[in-house]
This record gives structure tokens, C-alpha cells and sequence, in this order.
């Protein structure tokens, strides 16, 4: 019994001492680890210590956001993309400056609660994550402008977006969503909605009612028929390429489209005005050399009838003005003459990683389109962070706001 009570003593010992080996090794590895969080790689201590409102860790190789950004207090934009990060230290929830924040391309598999409590922020970038779906929390962002959550894993469509009255901007390709609720039009503020390579095999019925949409990318699904979007009056520019479509939907003339059978609408259509323009400045010219003033939108202007147009136009109320004005252009609708888009809903905003700029670049097969300030070409979806001011979200109006 001795000899068993000694071998139990022992053993109670290398048990013992096996725990404490075990002890030893956990501690041993957590302690490697919080030496990887402290160690910044070069050049970063210098960034952290600047004082620069835009701080950019982007392709840092961190597994996590070094705790030391969180005491950053004058921060504005914060770019940590494409690191292998899988969650944020609750303490980001202290930058309360923050306007801008770039999680894409690291590993979140959820959206962490502090970002949610980031109430200023107008722009967030969370695109080529692992999410499924977005927390209710995320509601707290009243103000936020840009969403991209591209390349993740959605199913259905976040109706937790519903609940953000400001946003302009969506990027939600590269998903896996096959329809869109009927209540998508609770979205009112939303002008470029961007759904391309998903699963839709039918055109969405519930955009047809966007009347604020101007940008519209359904690139890359399996779309066979599409129907006339000539009521979607704010549509600028719609993709369709890579779908199953042998020709172009129905558009009003502003309308620039990107897909099959669309660089032959467009010629078409430029020929069209072309002549039209030529059939205009010859009239004028058969006019003036009979001794005749021009006609102008149907209306000879010869001074008894300026004269009597400008008293008509004292005799009534200015609203009462625009009213017919309006009444006229849908009864009849009447295209513009002249029509212009200044581009200035569409913002990505960047300074050492750019993503925002006044243009936007998307890039397709043998086109280009340029106007003040939209430029869309396609390309595989590489992001290029150029050195301009604002590309996400739609609106100069937001870095004012």
C-alpha cells in the first residue's frame, strides 16, 4: 500500500506538473501574441504619432487593429483594408470623428457592435468579408452616406438598411441574392444602386418604383428580358452586360446604357440627334435669308409676341408656372433639348487610399463615358484607390453636411 500510496503521491506530482506545463504553454502562447499586437511593423509608429486626420494601415498584415488607434481622438478616416482582421477593440466606439472607415478585404464574419456605435460616420466599407447579414445595431448610423458590402455572402437582401435615411450609395455585388422585397422603395435617398454578378434570373420588379435611382448596375445575372425603364426620370446610366439580353430596354435619350446591343442603340441615337441638329441650324439659315426671325421651341419671337408673352407672364403666379410646366412635360413628355449631368451624387472619398472621388470609373468592353463629373468603365471589380476627392457616395453635399 506504500509503495501504491507513493505511486498515487506521484502521480497526483506529474499530473501537477503536467497542468503546470499546460499553464506554462498557454501563457507562453498568449504572450507571442500580444507581442505581434504591440509590434507595429515600419513606418507605422510614425503614422500613429503624426496627428494626420487620416490615418491608413491598409495591407499591414495585422490580425488585429493595434489598441493604440483607439486613443487616436482627431481622427476623420481611418483605411485598415486588407489585413486578416476578424473583429475591432470595443474601444473604436471613442473615435467619435470618425466620417470614414475601411474594414474590406480582412475577415469579419459579422459587423462589430462598436462600429455601429461610429454615429458620424458617412462612409463604411466592410466588402470581401465572410457576413451574412447585417445586426439591427447598425441602424445607429443615422448619417451615413456610402455602403459597400460587396463580395460577401448575403442571401437576402438587409432590410436593416431601411433604416438609414441618408444613404446614397449601395454596393452589394458579388452577393448571392436572387429577388428584392417589394419595400425596397422605403429607400427613397438611395441614387446608385450597384447588384451586378448575383442571382437574379428576372428584372426586379420593386426598381421600376426607384424613382431616385440614377446609376443602376445589374451586370453579370442571368436577366433574359428587361422591361421600359423610360419612367425611371433620374436614370442616368443602366449596366445589363453579361446577362442573357440580345437588346437594349427602352430608355429615355439622357440615358447612357452598358450591355449587349447598346453601342449600336447609341449610335443610332447620336445619329438621330445629329440630325435633328442639322435640320434645326438649316431652317435657322432658310429663315434668316428670308428677312424671318428664327423659330424657337415653336414659338416665332417677333416683338408683338415677345411683348404679349411677357405680359402674360406678369399676369400669373410663379408657381402657378412651374405647376403647368410640369403638367406639360408629363402629358406630352417632353424631352430637353439639352441635357446635363454634373456627377454630383457619386463620392468615394480617399486621400491615401482614395476611395472617394467627384468621379466614378467603371470600366466595360469598348466603353467610355465621361460627363462633368461621372466617368463609368468597367472592370474585373479591382479596386483602384486613385489619388482624387470623393468616388462612393452621391453627393458633394456631404463632406458640407
Amino acid at each position: 500500500m506504500g509503495n501504491s500510496s507513493r505511486k498515487e503521491e506521484g502521480d497526483e506530482e506529474d499530473e501537477g506538473g503536467k497542468d503546470g506545463e499546460e499553464e506554462e504553454t498557454e501563457e507562453e502562447k498568449k504572450k507571442p501574441e500580444e507581442e505581434v499586437e504591440e509590434e507595429l511593423p515600419m513606418g507605422v509608429e510614425e503614422l500613429l504619432e503624426s496627428g494626420d486626420p487620416v490615418l491608413d494601415l491598409s495591407y499591414r498584415k495585422f490580425k488585429r487593429l493595434p489598441t493604440r488607434v483607439c486613443g487616436l481622438m482627431h481622427l476623420e478616416k481611418l483605411y485598415v483594408c486588407g489585413n486578416s482582421i476578424r473583429t475591432v477593440p470595443d474601444s473604436i466606439s471613442q473615435l467619435h470623428g470618425l466620417r470614414t472607415l475601411a474594414l474590406d478585404f480582412n475577415k469579419l464574419e459579422d459587423v462589430p457592435l462598436a462600429v455601429c456605435e461610429l454615429t458620424q460616420l458617412t462612409r463604411l466599407y466592410l466588402g470581401s468579408n465572410r457576413l451574412m447579414s447585417l445586426p439591427p445595431e447598425i441602424s445607429n448610423l443615422k448619417n451615413l452616406r456610402c455602403l459597400w458590402i460587396e463580395s460577401n455572402y448575403f442571401h437576402r437582401f438587409p432590410k436593416e438598411l431601411y433604416d438609414l435615411p441618408h444613404l446614397k450609395s449601395l454596393q452589394i455585388g458579388d452577393n448571392r441574392l436572387k429577388t428584392l422585397p417589394p419595400d425596397l422603395v422605403r429607400m427613397e435617398a438611395l441614387r446608385g444602386l450597384w447588384l451586378y454578378t448575383n442571382r437574379f434570373e428576372t428584372f426586379p420588379s420593386v426598381l421600376l418604383r426607384m424613382k431616385g435611382l440614377e446609376i443602376l448596375d445589374l451586370d453579370r445575372n442571368k436577366i433574359s428580358e428587361l422591361p421600359s425603364l423610360r419612367r425611371l426620370r433620374a436614370l442616368r446610366l443602366f449596366s445589363y452586360d453579361h446577362n442573357p439580353i440580345k437588346e437594349p430596354p427602352e430608355v429615355r435619350d439622357e440615358v447612357l446604357i452598358v450591355g449587349e446591343g447598346a453601342a449600336e442603340f447609341l449610335e443610332i441615337r447620336e445619329a438621330r440627334k445629329e440630325r435633328l441638329r442639322k435640320a434645326a441650324e438649316q431652317e435657322a439659315e432658310e429663315l434668316a435669308l428670308a428677312g424671318e426671325e428664327p423659330v424657337i421651341h415653336g414659338i416665332l419671337k417677333n416683338s408683338s409676341s415677345k411683348q404679349a408673352t411677357e405680359e402674360e407672364v406678369d399676369g400669373k403666379d410663379e408657381g402657378t408656372l412651374a405647376t403647368e410646366g410640369e403638367e406639360v412635360e408629363e402629358e406630352g413628355d417632353v424631352e430637353p433639348l439639352v441635357t446635363e449631368y454634373d456627377g454630383a451624387e457619386l463620392e468615394y472619398d480617399e486621400e491615401p487610399v482614395e476611395y472617394e472621388t467627384e468621379e466614378m470609373i467603371y470600366e466595360g468592353e469598348g466603353f467610355e463615358y465621361e460627363g462633368e463629373e461621372l466617368e463609368y468603365e468597367r472592370a474585373q471589380m479591382d479596386y483602384e484607390y486613385e489619388d482624387q476627392q470623393e468616388l462612393c457616395d452621391l453627393g458633394r453635399q456631404d463632406e458640407g453636411a
